[in-house]
């Protein structure tokens, strides 16, 4: 009797262990990256790795080229890889891996660790929407059906998409466009908040201004929108002497063969994020109350004896 019931007791404890895990992964911060080329996450980097690091959230990343076209900036990268890459072949040849053991390296710092890969031809630079939009240069509905099939599987409560601004990359807004149509053909309640990624330096006295792509009503922003934010100089450390860019900096790090992108280190201090008018109201507070457990410093204070 004794044993049955020391047996029931286990069988107890360990059905508890599960309840207890399941609801513990089902309040897990998920938010889903969509981009164009292997080193556009970068721009999200200090809060990736806030979530995954001091909130426990689960960020995977979903990339629509093979990043092919970078083949122009990779005059520094040759003697790294011992290829000829900026030869237009070569390049579009050899990129497509080097880009993805770049862009794993970049993202394990940020702790991604799930990604997709959809393949589609990174073909030039442009910033006409519709060369994309409005031909063959990608596979759209297979772009849509598998980011449909990724959002679905994944559940995820975010998706950090690049602001598609007329001025950006067609490949960067194409993808928010898709993304943003995506998610636009889900019931309301069910569809994860989508924000828009975009980059601003302290003192900057520009205004924000974009509104959405008129042909896009999906892209749709509020003339004064929600905007999140999180700040790549909030200090920690040793006499506060770190910071986040930090991070940004070691993610850019990894992109070796992208020559300009190393330009950008330390660019940058405010990384903000634009609510569109597509997303459930009702979930604003959720998101504020995200950005807002972002902001606190999570590393322990230590002190030292400065005599030694």
């Amino acid at each position: 009797m004794k044993k049955i019931s020391f047996l029931f007791s286990i069988l107890t404890l360990l059905f508890l262990f599960s309840i207890n895990s399941f609801a513990q992964s089902d309040t897990t911060i998920k938010v889903l990256i969509v981009t164009a080329h292997p080193d556009d996450d970068a721009l999200f980097s200090a809060t990736v790795y806030k979530i995954t690091h001091n909130l426990g959230g689960k960020v995977d990343l979903c990339l629509i080229t093979n990043g092919e076209g970078g083949y122009k900036y990779s005059t520094l990268g040759e003697p790294i890889y011992g290829l000829e890459l900026t030869d237009e072949a070569v390049g579009r040849e050899y990129l497509p891996d080097i880009r993805k053991k770049e862009l794993k390296a970049g993202c394990a710092i940020v702790g991604i660790k799930d990604f997709f890969f959809l393949d589609q031809k990174d073909h030039r630079y442009t910033t006409d929407v519709h060369e994309i939009m409005d031909s063959t240069v990608w596979d759209i509905p297979f772009v849509k059906r598998r980011l449909k099939e990724i959002i679905e599987a994944g559940k995820y409560n975010y998706i950090f998409c690049l602001l598609p601004v007329p001025t950006t990359h067609a490949h960067h807004a194409s993808s928010a466009i898709l993304t943003l149509q995506v998610v636009n053909e889900m019931p309301l309640s069910t569809r994860p908040v989508v924000l828009g990624g975009t980059m601003s330096s302290k003192g900057d006295t520009t205004k924000f201004t974009f509104t959405g792509l008129e042909k896009y009503p999906v892209t749709k922003i509020s003339p004064d929108p929600l905007m999140f934010t999180f700040d790549r100089t909030a200090p920690f450390g040793f006499q506060d002497r770190l910071n986040y860019k930090i991070i940004a900096n070691w993610v850019i790090a990894e992109h070796k063969s992208q020559g300009t992108m190393q330009l950008l280190m330390n660019m940058g201090d405010i990384e903000e994020y634009i609510w569109y008018d597509l997303n459930d109201k009702n979930k604003i507070e959720q998101t504020k109350q995200l950005f807002d457990k972002l902001a606190i410093n999570y590393f322990k204070k230590k002190d030292y004896d400065l005599t030694k």
